[in-house]
């Protein structure tokens, strides 16, 4: 069922529905998140069931106010004080040492959470009124298409579950992680943030994962090799291997979907083009719609050109790669 986000009602009923244990599809500035009780432990257990999520794939759990990251972390780095400062409320989850007793199946089991304030005032409104940290991974199936309306939420889950209509994501993408668990800053999962914006933020070099060379990283949301893979086949080409695949097929040509910035000529009535936007924003905001689109018109193959090699693509990148690779 969805209910328009706007409305105070609907905020109070989907506050009562989390604060009783139930589920609640709400709209962020990244993606639709599927929200339960982060203080409960079988309110978190339902998301797993619901998404066929396992239970060791950690959460994030978003707070309406840094103020609460005390109520879930200890012993805050000051360079994960800075990211906060700076980046809260938007699209950066930080990942800090677990406090004891609190959170257990929301953080997968480990001694480590993700938090994450958003910037959405949706969002911002429904946490202020559940009063606790609300868990929530993307509304989706584990391992799909990440939602951006509400109504791929209610596309996956059907009309049973509430969800709160906030209009399309504006970001489109989830959120950079940042493991602030170690000793220096660690991004795990890019987003529309870019390096150089973390470490602007925090003040000092944010490393890659393959950069750092001590303890192992928690697990996080998303980043597992295959995630947000459509039910097409995602295939990742250049512009040329694009156009030349499609000369080979010529008029024969079917059930093929094409996502490129560069224009190509296609023979065939029965392959679909979208065209990729210039920009890394522009082309986070659309991603996921684009490709929940091309599904829903029955094609079995995605072909998408590469993303641009500078930082600002990170992002789309990774998600292109982890779906081509379901």
């Amino acid at each position: 069922m969805i209910r328009d986000g706007s409305d105070p009602a609907a905020i109070a009923e989907a506050a009562r529905v989390i604060r009783s244990g139930g589920l609640v599809g709400f709209a962020t500035e990244t993606v639709y998140g599927l929200g339960a009780d982060a203080s409960s432990d079988s309110a978190v257990a339902g998301i797993f069931v619901a998404k066929g999520r396992p239970s060791d794939h950690p959460l994030i759990v978003h707070v309406a106010e840094p103020a609460q990251v005390s109520d879930y972390a200890v012993d805050v780095p000051p360079f994960a004080e800075r990211l906060m400062k700076t980046l809260w409320p938007g699209p950066l989850t930080v990942i800090l040492p677990r406090k004891p007793g609190v959170a257990a199946a929301a953080a997968g089991g480990q001694n480590s959470i993700g938090l994450r304030c958003p910037a959405h005032p949706l969002a911002h409104a429904l946490l202020a009124a559940c009063a606790t940290g609300v868990a929530a991974p993307s509304a989706n199936r584990f391992g799909r298409v990440s939602p951006t309306t509400a109504q791929h939420v209610a596309q996956e889950f059907g009309d049973g579950l509430l969800v709160l209509d906030g209009g399309p994501c504006e970001v489109g993408i989830e959120s950079s992680i940042v493991d602030c668990t170690r000793s220096r800053p660690v991004l795990l999962r890019p987003g529309v943030l870019t390096r150089a914006q973390l470490e602007a933020a925090c003040g000092e070099a944010v490393l890659s994962n393959e950069e750092f060379t001590g303890a192992g990283a928690p697990r996080a949301s998303g980043t597992l090799e295959s995630h947000y893979a459509p039910d097409a086949r995602v295939r990742l080409m250049d512009a040329t291997a694009i156009q030349t695949a499609l000369d080979l097929l010529g008029p024969e040509a079917a059930h093929i979907a094409v996502y490129a910035r560069t224009i190509v000529r296609i023979k065939s009535t029965q392959v679909l083009y979208r065209r990729m936007p210039a920009d890394a924003p522009a082309t986070a905001q659309q991603l996921f719609a684009v490709l929940r689109g091309f599904d829903a018109q029955g094609v079995k193959l995605i072909w998408v050109e590469h993303p641009p090699a500078d930082t600002a693509w990170d992002g789309v990148r990774d998600r292109l790669v982890r779906a081509a690779a379901g």
